[in-house]
Protein backbone atom coordinates (compact mmCIF):
# COMPACT_ATOMS: atom_id res chain seq x y z
CA UNK A 1 0.00 0.00 0.00
CA UNK A 2 2.70 2.49 0.66
CA UNK A 3 6.26 2.88 0.17
CA UNK A 4 9.76 4.85 1.11
CA UNK A 5 12.23 7.69 0.28
CA UNK A 6 15.71 6.92 1.51
CA UNK A 7 18.51 9.78 1.38
CA UNK A 8 21.82 8.99 2.16
CA UNK A 9 24.84 11.47 2.86
CA UNK A 10 28.73 10.86 2.37
CA UNK A 11 31.58 13.00 4.27
CA UNK A 12 34.38 13.19 2.45
CA UNK A 13 38.42 14.45 3.87
CA UNK A 14 39.83 16.15 0.25
CA UNK A 15 42.97 16.86 2.99
CA UNK A 16 46.47 15.40 1.16
CA UNK A 17 49.23 14.15 2.80
CA UNK A 18 52.15 16.11 1.68
CA UNK A 19 54.76 13.22 3.99
CA UNK A 20 55.81 9.89 3.18
CA UNK A 21 53.72 7.34 5.47
CA UNK A 22 55.88 4.96 6.98
CA UNK A 23 53.77 1.80 8.67
CA UNK A 24 55.56 0.10 11.30
CA UNK A 25 55.01 -3.00 14.01
CA UNK A 26 53.19 -1.99 17.27
CA UNK A 27 55.01 -2.72 20.62
CA UNK A 28 53.22 -4.51 23.60
CA UNK A 29 52.49 -1.22 25.13
CA UNK A 30 50.86 0.54 22.11
CA UNK A 31 48.51 -3.16 21.54
CA UNK A 32 47.76 -2.59 25.55
CA UNK A 33 46.70 1.23 25.31
CA UNK A 34 44.49 0.41 21.92
CA UNK A 35 42.81 -2.45 23.99
CA UNK A 36 42.28 0.38 26.74
CA UNK A 37 40.62 2.93 24.01
CA UNK A 38 38.60 0.44 23.04
CA UNK A 39 37.50 -0.65 26.20
CA UNK A 40 36.19 2.93 27.03
CA UNK A 41 34.51 3.45 23.56
CA UNK A 42 32.51 0.73 24.14
CA UNK A 43 31.54 2.76 27.73
CA UNK A 44 29.98 5.67 25.04
CA UNK A 45 26.17 4.95 25.14
CA UNK A 46 24.59 5.51 21.38
CA UNK A 47 22.64 5.14 19.05
CA UNK A 48 22.96 2.87 15.73
CA UNK A 49 20.89 2.75 12.74
CA UNK A 50 20.20 1.18 9.37
CA UNK A 51 17.62 1.32 6.61
CA UNK A 52 16.43 -0.98 3.58
CA UNK A 53 13.68 -0.05 1.16
CA UNK A 54 12.59 -1.68 -2.40
CA UNK A 55 9.34 -0.45 -4.34
CA UNK A 56 8.84 -4.16 -4.46
CA UNK A 57 7.96 -6.40 -7.18
CA UNK A 58 4.19 -4.84 -8.04
CA UNK A 59 4.62 -1.27 -7.91
CA UNK A 60 6.06 1.14 -10.25
CA UNK A 61 6.51 4.13 -7.85
CA UNK A 62 7.32 4.30 -4.23
CA UNK A 63 4.97 6.17 -2.27
CA UNK A 64 7.11 5.54 1.38
CA UNK A 65 9.51 7.89 2.96
CA UNK A 66 11.63 8.08 5.72
CA UNK A 67 14.16 9.79 8.08
CA UNK A 68 16.81 8.12 10.37
CA UNK A 69 18.92 10.78 12.40
CA UNK A 70 20.86 9.76 15.17
CA UNK A 71 22.97 11.83 16.90
CA UNK A 72 25.66 11.56 20.41
CA UNK A 73 26.50 14.37 23.32
CA UNK A 74 28.95 13.07 25.51
CA UNK A 75 31.37 15.25 27.85
CA UNK A 76 31.40 15.95 31.64
CA UNK A 77 28.20 17.30 31.33
CA UNK A 78 27.21 13.36 30.39
CA UNK A 79 25.98 11.17 27.36
CA UNK A 80 23.24 11.91 25.67
CA UNK A 81 21.68 9.56 22.73
CA UNK A 82 19.40 11.43 20.57
CA UNK A 83 17.39 9.83 17.30
CA UNK A 84 14.58 10.33 15.45
CA UNK A 85 12.85 7.62 13.32
CA UNK A 86 10.52 8.38 10.81
CA UNK A 87 8.51 6.09 8.52
CA UNK A 88 5.57 7.81 5.96
CA UNK A 89 3.44 5.18 3.46
CA UNK A 90 1.43 7.19 0.81
CA UNK A 91 -1.66 5.79 0.63
CA UNK A 92 -1.99 3.73 -2.54
CA UNK A 93 -4.95 4.74 -4.75
CA UNK A 94 -5.18 8.48 -3.66
CA UNK A 95 -3.55 11.07 -6.04
CA UNK A 96 -0.28 12.62 -4.57
CA UNK A 97 0.15 9.57 -2.16
CA UNK A 98 4.34 10.07 -2.82
CA UNK A 99 4.07 13.47 -2.08
CA UNK A 100 1.70 13.16 1.14
CA UNK A 101 4.41 10.73 2.53
CA UNK A 102 6.82 13.21 1.50
CA UNK A 103 5.36 15.97 2.78
CA UNK A 104 4.66 14.38 6.08
CA UNK A 105 8.20 13.46 6.63
CA UNK A 106 9.86 16.28 6.08
CA UNK A 107 7.12 18.58 7.61
CA UNK A 108 7.06 16.44 10.84
CA UNK A 109 11.20 16.00 11.15
CA UNK A 110 11.56 19.61 10.86
CA UNK A 111 9.18 21.07 13.19
CA UNK A 112 10.83 18.04 16.05
CA UNK A 113 14.55 19.15 14.89
CA UNK A 114 13.98 22.92 15.28
CA UNK A 115 12.61 22.61 18.69
CA UNK A 116 15.26 20.12 19.73
CA UNK A 117 17.93 22.50 18.30
CA UNK A 118 18.44 24.89 21.23
CA UNK A 119 18.64 22.05 23.71
CA UNK A 120 20.72 19.81 21.79
CA UNK A 121 23.39 22.20 20.90
CA UNK A 122 23.17 25.36 22.95
CA UNK A 123 25.64 26.13 26.37
CA UNK A 124 23.94 25.93 28.68
CA UNK A 125 21.48 23.58 27.70
CA UNK A 126 17.89 25.07 27.45
CA UNK A 127 14.71 23.34 28.61
CA UNK A 128 12.64 21.87 26.53
CA UNK A 129 9.38 24.16 27.07
CA UNK A 130 6.86 21.46 25.82
CA UNK A 131 6.48 17.88 27.16
CA UNK A 132 7.73 15.51 24.26
CA UNK A 133 4.36 14.20 23.54
CA UNK A 134 3.19 17.53 22.98
CA UNK A 135 6.39 18.33 20.94
CA UNK A 136 5.22 15.11 18.52
CA UNK A 137 1.55 15.89 18.30
CA UNK A 138 2.52 19.69 16.89
CA UNK A 139 4.46 18.08 14.72
CA UNK A 140 1.76 15.46 13.45
CA UNK A 141 -0.70 18.41 12.77
CA UNK A 142 1.91 20.43 11.27
CA UNK A 143 2.12 17.38 8.96
CA UNK A 144 -1.58 17.02 8.40
CA UNK A 145 -1.86 20.98 7.36
CA UNK A 146 0.90 20.79 5.24
CA UNK A 147 -0.67 17.57 3.37
CA UNK A 148 -4.25 18.96 2.87
CA UNK A 149 -2.77 22.14 1.09
CA UNK A 150 0.00 20.30 -0.60
CA UNK A 151 -1.50 16.95 -1.57
CA UNK A 152 -5.38 17.78 -0.98
CA UNK A 153 -7.61 14.12 -0.92
CA UNK A 154 -4.32 12.67 -0.59
CA UNK A 155 -2.70 10.83 3.03
CA UNK A 156 -0.22 8.71 4.33
CA UNK A 157 0.69 6.54 7.40
CA UNK A 158 3.14 8.10 10.25
CA UNK A 159 5.15 5.91 12.88
CA UNK A 160 7.49 8.51 14.48
CA UNK A 161 10.27 6.96 16.91
CA UNK A 162 11.86 10.51 19.20
CA UNK A 163 14.89 8.75 21.11
CA UNK A 164 15.95 10.85 23.96
CA UNK A 165 18.12 8.81 26.51
CA UNK A 166 16.27 5.36 27.21
CA UNK A 167 13.07 7.02 26.48
CA UNK A 168 11.22 6.27 23.02
CA UNK A 169 8.58 8.35 22.58
CA UNK A 170 5.91 7.76 19.62
CA UNK A 171 3.91 9.34 17.44
CA UNK A 172 1.56 6.97 15.35
CA UNK A 173 -1.31 7.12 12.82
CA UNK A 174 -2.13 4.22 9.91
CA UNK A 175 -0.76 0.94 10.00
CA UNK A 176 3.14 1.03 9.40
CA UNK A 177 4.68 -0.30 12.50
CA UNK A 178 7.10 0.07 15.65
CA UNK A 179 8.53 -3.15 17.04
CA UNK A 180 10.66 -4.42 20.31
CA UNK A 181 12.98 -6.78 18.60
CA UNK A 182 14.70 -9.02 20.94
CA UNK A 183 17.60 -11.58 20.52
CA UNK A 184 15.72 -14.56 21.29
CA UNK A 185 13.41 -13.97 18.77
CA UNK A 186 10.33 -12.19 20.42
CA UNK A 187 8.78 -9.21 18.68
CA UNK A 188 7.19 -7.11 20.81
CA UNK A 189 4.13 -5.07 19.07
CA UNK A 190 4.53 -1.14 19.93
CA UNK A 191 1.77 0.74 18.13
CA UNK A 192 -1.82 -0.37 16.85
CA UNK A 193 -2.87 -0.55 13.59
CA UNK A 194 -5.79 1.76 12.49
CA UNK A 195 -7.44 -0.23 9.62
CA UNK A 196 -10.65 -1.89 10.02
CA UNK A 197 -9.21 -5.34 9.87
CA UNK A 198 -7.38 -4.35 13.18
CA UNK A 199 -10.31 -2.87 15.04
CA UNK A 200 -12.15 -6.26 14.03
CA UNK A 201 -9.24 -8.24 15.49
CA UNK A 202 -9.43 -6.09 18.72
CA UNK A 203 -12.97 -6.58 19.27
CA UNK A 204 -12.69 -10.04 18.74
CA UNK A 205 -14.66 -10.24 15.62
CA UNK A 206 -11.85 -12.26 13.81
CA UNK A 207 -8.98 -14.00 14.59
CA UNK A 208 -5.18 -12.76 13.24
CA UNK A 209 -5.20 -15.67 10.79
CA UNK A 210 -8.01 -14.01 9.27
CA UNK A 211 -6.57 -10.58 9.51
CA UNK A 212 -3.66 -11.95 7.60
CA UNK A 213 -6.02 -12.46 4.46
CA UNK A 214 -8.80 -10.37 4.92
CA UNK A 215 -9.86 -8.53 1.30
CA UNK A 216 -10.02 -5.00 3.57
CA UNK A 217 -6.98 -5.63 5.53
CA UNK A 218 -5.41 -2.64 3.73
CA UNK A 219 -8.30 -0.28 4.50
CA UNK A 220 -7.55 2.33 7.57
CA UNK A 221 -9.65 4.43 9.52
CA UNK A 222 -7.41 7.00 10.19
CA UNK A 223 -4.67 8.23 8.18
CA UNK A 224 -2.50 11.38 8.00
CA UNK A 225 -4.30 13.96 5.75
CA UNK A 226 -7.30 12.30 5.85
CA UNK A 227 -10.63 14.22 7.83
CA UNK A 228 -10.92 16.70 9.96
CA UNK A 229 -10.39 15.35 13.46
CA UNK A 230 -6.93 14.30 13.80
CA UNK A 231 -5.96 12.03 16.73
CA UNK A 232 -2.65 10.08 16.70
CA UNK A 233 -1.46 7.83 19.49
CA UNK A 234 0.96 9.42 21.02
CA UNK A 235 2.88 7.44 24.04
CA UNK A 236 6.21 6.72 25.56
CA UNK A 237 7.59 3.68 26.00
CA UNK A 238 11.66 2.28 27.46
CA UNK A 239 14.06 1.45 24.42
CA UNK A 240 14.11 -2.25 24.27
CA UNK A 241 17.20 -3.33 26.51
CA UNK A 242 19.29 -5.44 24.46
CA UNK A 243 16.85 -5.40 21.84
CA UNK A 244 16.57 -3.18 18.95
CA UNK A 245 13.82 -0.74 17.63
CA UNK A 246 12.04 -1.49 14.46
CA UNK A 247 9.90 0.48 12.10
CA UNK A 248 8.60 -0.52 9.08
CA UNK A 249 6.02 -0.36 6.27
CA UNK A 250 3.54 -3.16 6.09
CA UNK A 251 5.11 -3.85 2.91
CA UNK A 252 7.11 -5.93 5.53
CA UNK A 253 4.89 -6.80 8.03
CA UNK A 254 2.35 -7.49 5.52
CA UNK A 255 4.32 -10.42 4.01
CA UNK A 256 6.64 -11.99 6.55
CA UNK A 257 6.15 -13.48 9.77
CA UNK A 258 7.76 -13.04 12.90
CA UNK A 259 9.57 -15.64 12.81
CA UNK A 260 10.75 -14.93 9.19
CA UNK A 261 11.73 -11.21 10.53
CA UNK A 262 13.62 -12.56 12.63
CA UNK A 263 15.46 -15.20 10.67
CA UNK A 264 16.70 -12.84 8.47
CA UNK A 265 17.98 -10.52 11.06
CA UNK A 266 19.88 -13.65 12.89
CA UNK A 267 21.68 -14.04 9.59
CA UNK A 268 23.29 -10.65 8.82
CA UNK A 269 26.53 -10.36 10.15
CA UNK A 270 25.54 -5.88 10.34
CA UNK A 271 22.34 -3.97 10.59
CA UNK A 272 22.68 -2.79 7.34
CA UNK A 273 22.66 -6.17 6.16
CA UNK A 274 19.68 -7.24 8.14
CA UNK A 275 17.64 -4.48 6.94
CA UNK A 276 18.67 -5.74 3.40
CA UNK A 277 17.74 -9.23 3.98
CA UNK A 278 14.30 -8.15 5.26
CA UNK A 279 13.85 -6.19 2.20
CA UNK A 280 15.05 -9.15 0.14
CA UNK A 281 12.85 -11.75 2.13
CA UNK A 282 9.67 -9.65 1.38
CA UNK A 283 10.29 -9.40 -2.14
CA UNK A 284 11.13 -13.09 -2.50
CA UNK A 285 7.67 -13.63 -0.67
CA UNK A 286 6.01 -11.64 -3.61
CA UNK A 287 7.01 -7.89 -3.18
CA UNK A 288 3.13 -6.77 -3.43
CA UNK A 289 3.80 -3.28 -1.90
CA UNK A 290 6.52 -1.04 -0.97
CA UNK A 291 8.66 -2.46 1.72
CA UNK A 292 10.92 0.11 4.17
CA UNK A 293 12.86 -0.70 7.55
CA UNK A 294 14.64 1.18 10.38
CA UNK A 295 16.59 -0.89 12.77
CA UNK A 296 17.99 0.81 15.49
CA UNK A 297 20.19 -0.14 18.68
CA UNK A 298 21.77 1.10 21.53
CA UNK A 299 24.98 0.83 22.25
CA UNK A 300 27.55 0.88 25.14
Amino acid sequence: MFDFVKKVFKKTDNASLENETVTVPLSPDQVGGIEISQKVRSELIQLVAASGQSVGKQRELNEDSLMVISTTLAGNAGNTPFGLYIVADGMGGHQYGEVASNTAMRTFGGHIMRQFHSYLYNLPTLPLEESLQDLMFAGVSQAQDAIQRDAPGSGTTLTAALVLGQQVTIAHVGDSRAYSVYPDGRFELITRDHSLVGRLEELGQITAEEAANHPQKNVLYRALGQGEVLEPDLFTVSFPQKGMLMLCSDGLWGVLSEQHMHQAIKDADTMEDACQNLVNAANAAGGPDNISVILVKMIG
